[in-house]
């Protein structure tokens, strides 16, 4: 049996999302069926809202919505000598859920994979590196996944700030290797934070 037109188109659109399949696109779709005009228009508007509202950050990379700069860049009460280097600001939102963390942030974009086709130049390593020269940055605080990409962008940062007197950290302890940032809890960052290990 074919679903309706419109309905199918729905299932469809489910299906561009991460971890959804046939089955639980029907689902979400019948539940949006179901929704209220209310609860549907307010639906729609927040998806319409995501694509035209919300940009990045012209420091960090980071999203914002009301402002060219997001609201950790432009709080001075933040430790501006130190920047937490992650992949994606979801990573950043985990880190800022943790309130371990005082520093500002960078945004990379993702992570230098050749395999993949991305290079250090396809992500935003050269913004950071004239951030640490104009910003009087101390200390670089590596915070990007334990897999092979990771290490191979964390060593490439490290190489570019060798000589330049600004102390690179990594995150340590409680995270294993292989483990993606966005399962992991507060306590256990808070942790890696703390216990960081020098690596210039």
């Amino acid at each position: 049996m074919k679903f309706p037109k419109s309905l199918e188109e729905l299932i469809e659109s489910f299906k561009l999302l991460p971890g959804i399949g046939e089955k639980n696109a029907e689902r979400l779709s019948f539940a949006v069926l179901h929704f209220s005009e209310e609860n549907a228009n307010k639906f729609s508007n927040a998806i319409t809202n995501v694509k035209t509202k919300i940009k990045k950050c012209k420091i960090c990379n980071n999203y914002t919505e009301d402002s060219d700069i997001c609201g950790i860049c432009s709080d001075e009460t933040r430790d501006k000598s130190t920047i937490c280097v992650v992949e994606n600001a979801k990573d950043l939102i985990l880190f800022e859920k943790a309130n371990a963390y005082k520093g500002n942030y960078h945004v990379l974009e993702g992570l230098i994979s050749p395999l993949e086709g991305i290079n250090p130049e396809d992500i935003k390593i050269d913004q950071l590196i004239q951030r640490i020269k104009n910003e009087n940055v101390k200390e670089v605080i590596l915070a990007l996944n334990l897999s092979m990409e990771g290490e191979t962008t964390s060593l490439y940062i490290l190489k570019l700030l060798e000589g330049t007197g600004v102390s690179v950290t990594k995150i340590a302890a409680g995270i294993p290797v292989g483990a993606d940032m966005e399962y992991l809890d507060a306590l256990t960052i808070q942790r890696a934070l703390e216990g960081r290990n020098k690596l210039s």
